[in-house]
C-alpha cells in the first residue's frame, strides 16, 4: 500500500477496498456485520490492556486488517481480531477494514489458532481449547484426500498431527497433551491453573477425575483454602481409581504436609569470575556446599540463646 493510501484513523478510510501485500482484498465492513467464531477459546477480556488497545485505535484506528469468513446466517466470522472488534465497539467506531476468506471450518479453525498464539500473554485454558480444537481440525484434514498442504500432510514423511504440531508450536509432544487434558477440568479447577494458584501436571492428575470428584476436590481446596500439589493431585486420582474417593478423603489428603522440591540454578557464567579458570564445575560446587556449611555453623553460634 502506498504512502498516500495511508490514514490514521479508521472512519477516514478513502477507498472501498485496496489490495493488501498478500494480494488479499481488504474491505471496509461495519463492525455490526462481524460475529464471534464459534467455539472460540480465546478470552476477550475488558482489562488494562482492552483498554489500552481503545486508546490506541482510537489515536491510530486498526492497523492490522480483522481476518473472516462469510457466516452461514450472514454476516462475517471473525477468524483473527476480536479483541480489535471489541474495542472498536467500546471506541464507538463503525466500520474496519477486514479481509475475506472464503475457507472451510477446518482451516478457519486453524488460522484462528494459528494467529491468536502469537499473543504474549495467554492463558493455560486458552492454549488447552487452542491447541485441542487445532490438532482436531488436523485430524480431519488428515484423512481427507484433496489436502495438499503442508499444514497438516507430511504423510510421506509419517509424522502425526501431534508431531507437526509440536514442530509449529515449540512445545513437546508430551507438553501438548498435558495442556489438552486441561479441557477436561471442570471451570472452578481451570480457573484456579489460569490464576496460577493449582500447578499445571497437578491439575492434569485431577483432569483423570469424574466431574462428581473434581467437584468434591473444588469444594475441598475451597474449604481447607489451600490446592494440592501434583503429589497429592496423584494421591487423589488413585483413590478415585480404586473407588476410595470421598470428600472426608480429599480433605485428609489436602491437609497432609506438603513435601516442597526446592530447584536453585546457579549460571556458570555468573560464578565463574569468583573461581580460578582451572577449576572444573565439581570443584566449584564442592567449594559452594562448603562455604553454605560454614555460613550455617557461623549463624548457629551467633543465634541468640532461647
Amino acid at each position: 500500500m502506498s504512502n498516500s493510501k495511508q490514514h490514521s484513523g479508521v472512519n477516514s478510510y478513502r477507498y472501498r477496498y485496496w489490495e493488501h501485500p498478500k494480494n488479499e482484498r481488504v474491505q471496509k465492513l461495519p463492525v455490526s456485520q462481524l460475529k464471534p467464531f464459534e467455539e472460540q477459546p480465546f478470552k476477550v477480556l475488558l482489562d488494562e490492556s482492552m483498554e489500552e488497545l481503545v486508546e490506541s485505535i482510537k489515536q491510530s484506528g486498526v492497523l492490522s486488517p480483522i481476518v473472516a469468513r462469510p457466516h452461514k446466517d450472514g454476516g462475517y466470522e471473525i477468524l483473527s481480531g476480536h479483541r480489535r472488534v471489541k474495542a472498536c465497539e467500546m471506541a464507538g467506531i463503525k466500520n474496519v477494514p477486514v479481509i475475506v476468506k472464503n475457507i472451510d471450518d477446518d482451516t478457519a479453525a486453524i488460522l484462528l489458532v494459528d494467529s491468536n498464539l502469537q499473543r504474549e500473554n495467554i492463558l493455560p485454558s486458552e492454549k488447552a481449547y487452542a491447541y485441542r480444537m487445532k490438532l482436531e481440525a488436523m485430524k480431519r484434514q488428515g484423512k481427507r484426500t484433496d489436502i495438499t498442504s503442508a499444514q497438516i500432510g507430511q504423510k510421506l514423511d509419517r509424522k502425526t498431527s501431534k508431531d507437526i504440531l509440536a514442530e509449529q508450536t515449540g512445545e513437546s509432544r508430551n507438553q501438548i497433551q498435558r495442556y489438552i487434558r486441561l479441557t477436561e477440568l471442570i471451570d472452578p479447577l481451570l480457573n484456579l491453573v489460569d490464576e496460577k494458584r493449582l500447578p499445571l501436571n497437578a491439575a492434569v492428575e485431577l483432569s483423570y477425575l469424574g466431574s462428581k470428584a473434581q467437584s468434591q476436590v473444588a469444594e475441598s481446596i475451597e474449604r481447607n483454602e489451600t490446592v494440592p500439589s501434583i503429589e497429592q493431585s496423584a494421591k487423589i486420582r488413585r483413590c478415585a481409581e480404586d473407588g476410595l474417593i470421598s470428600s472426608k478423603m480429599i480433605d485428609k489428603i489436602l491437609r497432609e504436609q506438603k513435601t516442597e522440591k526446592i530447584r536453585i540454578t546457579l549460571k556458570e557464567d555468573k560464578l565463574r569470575k569468583y573461581f580460578p579458570q582451572d577449576f572444573t564445575p565439581k570443584q566449584m560446587e564442592d567449594t559452594i556446599i562448603e562455604l553454605i556449611k560454614n555460613w550455617a555453623k557461623t549463624r548457629k553460634r551467633n543465634e541468640p540463646e532461647r
